[in-house]
């Protein structure tokens, strides 16, 4: 019933009208970043910024309290935090979002919140503040970190295989197929899927059994030798479309058409509008996030 409510508001439809809007904060970012001296942080700049403005402005949020959706969404994700900072920011994100949904309900805007209220309203689907508020806390989970790292590291593949981004940039038509590959190769989800059999099935030459437990990897799944040839190889030519960064069936990513315009958006936009970038130190001086269940960069030195 809660991903039924949900689903209209991440239709492809519904995404592309977006398209102009994420131009727009694309385009933005971008200027502030050419304002600096010619070396900037593109995490802190772009990869951070473009996913988080733009869901605050979906959910209806005011974008002031980015800061405090980030940092909700960092330590909750982080398996390194301990339990207390989670429960306790999990209250306070439940109290946060509670207000902000009851004020939707009084005051509706022409935002995902506001239509998700009056739709649970209209529709009788009997859903209390409790469920609202989950609903919006895996979407603020979902909407911020995923995206963000996906631009950071791709970002940093691209600059990695010069000769894919020049393709890419003397080729725009290739981007979104360059999305595919990027979110097959980097698989920057670092979870495991459980799941139970429906019915008895063969996997390679292993039979699962009707009722028995499985634990599966999409990462490993991206990566499997017998569907991707040379899957270690990012390769933009690669039709990837079969990936599972977003998983597949009943489960898959209700945002997966939000990232994909995002994704596309930034790489075309940034490799148009900055030709010279490149690293500003070494690849083995970086800082990658290994604590969270998302991989990521906690910065993204680059100069042009």
């Amino acid at each position: 019933m809660q991903r039924r409510l949900v689903i209209p508001e991440f239709t492809a439809h519904r995404i592309q009208a977006l398209r102009p809007r994420i131009q727009q904060i694309v385009d933005e970012r971008i200027d502030a970043l050419l304002a600096d001296d010619g070396t900037a942080d593109l995490v802190k700049e772009l990869a951070a910024p473009v996913p988080s403005l733009l869901f605050c402005e979906m959910l209806g949020a005011d974008p002031a309290d980015i800061d405090y959706f980030r940092r909700y969404s960092e330590v909750t994700m982080n398996r390194e935090s301990t339990q207390e900072d989670v429960a306790t920011l999990y209250a306070e994100m439940d109290g946060f979002l509670g207000r902000l949904i009851t004020e939707k309900e009084k005051d509706p805007g022409d935002d995902l919140l506001s239509r998700l209220a009056a739709k649970n309203r209209e529709e009788g689907a009997g859903l209390d503040l409790a469920d609202l508020v989950s609903i919006a806390r895996l979407l603020v989970v979902a909407g911020f970190d995923t995206t963000a790292n996906m631009i950071g590291l791709g970002t940093l593949v691209l600059l990695q295989n010069p000769e894919a981004a020049g393709e890419l940039r003397a080729d725009p038509s290739l981007t979104r197929k360059a999305v595919d590959e990027l979110l097959r190769f980097l698989s920057i989800a670092d979870s495991a899927t459980v799941r139970v059999a429906t019915a008895d099935i063969e996997v390679g030459d292993i039979t699962i059994r009707a009722g028995e437990g499985v634990i599966a990897s999409n990462g490993a799944a991206n990566w499997d030798s017998t569907v991707f040839e040379n899957p270690h190889v990012f390769d933009i030519h690669r039709d990837a479309r079969n990936h599972l960064a977003f998983s597949y069936g009943a489960h898959q990513c209700l945002g997966a058409n939000l990232a994909r315009v995002q994704l596309e958006i930034v790489f075309e936009t940034l490799l148009a509008r900055i030709p010279t970038l490149r690293l500003a130190v070494p690849v083995e001086e970086l800082s990658f996030m290994h604590g969270g269940h998302i991989y990521g960069l906690h910065e993204l030195p680059v100069a042009w």
